[in-house]
C-alpha cells in the first residue's frame, strides 16, 4: 500500500487538478460572449475586406441551424428562434461596419435587432429594404458546394429570399464561401489564449485513461475504456464532438485496418499484456475543439522498457509529423502539402498515409484538407484551398514499420493539435515522442 501510496495520490491531484480548469456554466458563458464580441467587431471586417463581400446575410429556422449562424450565437441560445437572419455590412470607406438582426430579439449583446414589425409585418420585406438601403456591391450566402460547413442556406430560405430581391440586386448574390470558410478557420489571440489549456486537458484525461488505475490486463475491455472517457467527460463538465475510439494491435496474424481502428473495432477485445494501444478522443469546451490520438504499451512479465522496435515505429511516426509540419507555408493547398510531404517520407523510406484537417470551432473544421486516409493522391475541393494564418490543424497521419518480432507492420497513429501564425507551426500542448508504460515506471 506504501508503494501504491504515491501513485493514487498522483492520480487524485491530477484529476482534481483538471476540475479546477474547468469553469462553471456561467462563467464559460462570459468567455464566450467576450470572445464573440471580439471575433465580430475585430476580425470580422477585416475577413470581410478579404473575400471581397460587403454584406453576408445568414439566414436560419430554429433546430434547422446553419453551422455558421451557431457560431454567432450567444450562448443563451441554444437554437435559432424562429427564423433568425443576421445581416453584416461592412462599408471601409465610410468606416462603416454593422451587426443587425432582421429578428424580434437582438442576437446577443453583439447584434442588435432590426425590424420595424409595424413598418414591415413581413420578415421578408424588412431584410430587402434593409439591403436595398445600404446598397452592396456583393451579397454573400452560405451557398458552397466544396465545404459543408459553408454551405448552411437551405432550399427553402433562397427560394424565399431571391423570389423577393429586386431585379437589380439579383447579380449581386454571391456564394459566401470564402469569407465563411476565414470566419470559421481563424482564430484569435484571445482564443489562443485557451486552446494550449483544452490540449493539455485533453492530454491529462488521455494519460489517465492510458493507467494501471483504469486498466487491468485480462480483465479490461477496449470498450470498458471508451466508456471510461465518455463518463469522464462528463463527469468534468465537457462536451465532446465523436464518441471515442479504442484498438489494439498485437503479435498475432490480424493485419492492420484502417476502417476497423476507428469504427468497427471489437467492442469486447480484452486488453493483454504485450498490447499497442491507440486510442482517438477529444473534448469541446469554450465552443473549441480538440482532437487526439495516442498510444499505450502494456508491459509483459520482466519488461521494464518498450521494446526497439516499437520505438523505432514511434521514432518514424515522429518524423513523419515533422516531414509534414514543414510543409506549412501561407498559400500552400492542402494538396500541395500532402503530396510534398508523403514524397519526402517515401524519400526516406517512411510507409507514410496523411489525413490532416482544420481544427477550430468544430472538429473536422473548414479550411484546407491535407489528406483522407482513403484519398493519398489529394482531395478536391477543399484540399485546394490555401492556407493563412492563424489557423489550427490536428496533424493526423500513421506511419508503418515492419515489427520483426510479430512478422507484420504496425501503424503508428498519431494526432496532434497545432496552431500555424508568423512563427511558422508549432504544436499547442507538444506532442506524444514515446507510448504511456502500463504499469508506469515506479
Amino acid at each position: 500500500m506504501k508503494k501504491l501510496l504515491p501513485f493514487l495520490l498522483v492520480v487524485f491531484f491530477q484529476v482534481n487538478c483538471i476540475q479546477a480548469q474547468v469553469l462553471s456554466v456561467r462563467q464559460q458563458a462570459n468567455v464566450i460572449d467576450d470572445i464573440l464580441a471580439d471575433r465580430i467587431n475585430n476580425l470580422l471586417p477585416s475577413l470581410m475586406e478579404r473575400s471581397g463581400i460587403d454584406m453576408w446575410v445568414i439566414i436560419s429556422r430554429e433546430y434547422n441551424e446553419d453551422p455558421i449562424l451557431k457560431t454567432f450565437l450567444p450562448p443563451t441560445w441554444l437554437s435559432a428562434r424562429r427564423r433568425t437572419i443576421i445581416v453584416f455590412y461592412n462599408n471601409p470607406l465610410k468606416k462603416v461596419f454593422e451587426k443587425l438582426a432582421i429578428a424580434r430579439y437582438n442576437v446577443g449583446e453583439a447584434i442588435k435587432a432590426d425590424w420595424d414589425m409595424q413598418k414591415y409585418p413581413n420578415q421578408w420585406d424588412a431584410l430587402v429594404n434593409l439591403i436595398t438601403s445600404r446598397n452592396p456591391q456583393k451579397i454573400g450566402l452560405n451557398i458552397s458546394t466544396n465545404f459543408g460547413h459553408a454551405d448552411g442556406l437551405d432550399h427553402t430560405e433562397y427560394e424565399e429570399l431571391v423570389t423577393r430581391l429586386p431585379a437589380v440586386c439579383k447579380p449581386k448574390v454571391v456564394s459566401a464561401e470564402k469569407l465563411a470558410v476565414s470566419w470559421l478557420e481563424t482564430r484569435t489571440d484571445r482564443e489562443m489564449q485557451i486552446y494550449p489549456k483544452l490540449v493539455q486537458i485533453t492530454h491529462s484525461i488521455i494519460e489517465e485513461g492510458f493507467s494501471e488505475n483504469v486498466i487491468t490486463p485480462g480483465i479490461t475491455t477496449t470498450d470498458d475504456l471508451v466508456w471510461w472517457f465518455r463518463q469522464k467527460i462528463k463527469d468534468l463538465g465537457l462536451d465532446t464532438w465523436f464518441h471515442p475510439s479504442v484498438s489494439i494491435q498485437r503479435n498475432d496474424s490480424l493485419v492492420f485496418d484502417h476502417l476497423k481502428s476507428f469504427s468497427n473495432q471489437t467492442k469486447e477485445d480484452v486488453i493483454r499484456t504485450g498490447d499497442l494501444l491507440h486510442v482517438d478522443f477529444g473534448i469541446t469546451y469554450l465552443r473549441l475543439n480538440t482532437d487526439c490520438q495516442q498510444h499505450a504499451y502494456i508491459l509483459q512479465p520482466g519488461e521494464t522498457e518498450l521494446p526497439e522496435s516499437l520505438k523505432k515505429a514511434f521514432a518514424n511516426a515522429n518524423r513523419l509529423q515533422d516531414i509534414l509540419t514543414a510543409q506549412f507555408k501561407e498559400g500552400n493547398t492542402g494538396n500541395q502539402m500532402l503530396l510534398a510531404a508523403l514524397n519526402q517520407a517515401n524519400k526516406e523510406g517512411i510507409t507514410p498515409s496523411i489525413y490532416t484537417h482544420p481544427l477550430g470551432t468544430h472538429g473536422h473544421a473548414a479550411g484546407p484538407t491535407i489528406g483522407m486516409w482513403d484519398m493519398q493522391n489529394g482531395v478536391p475541393g477543399s484540399g485546394d484551398y490555401p492556407l493563412y494564418l492563424n489557423t489550427a490543424y490536428s496533424i493526423e497521419l500513421n506511419a508503418a514499420t515492419v515489427i520483426q518480432e510479430w512478422k507484420k507492420s504496425v501503424r503508428i497513429m498519431l494526432e496532434e493539435d497545432g496552431f500555424y501564425n508568423k512563427n511558422g507551426f508549432k504544436f499547442i500542448n507538444g506532442r506524444q515522442l514515446t507510448p504511456y508504460l502500463i504499469p508506469r515506471k515506479k
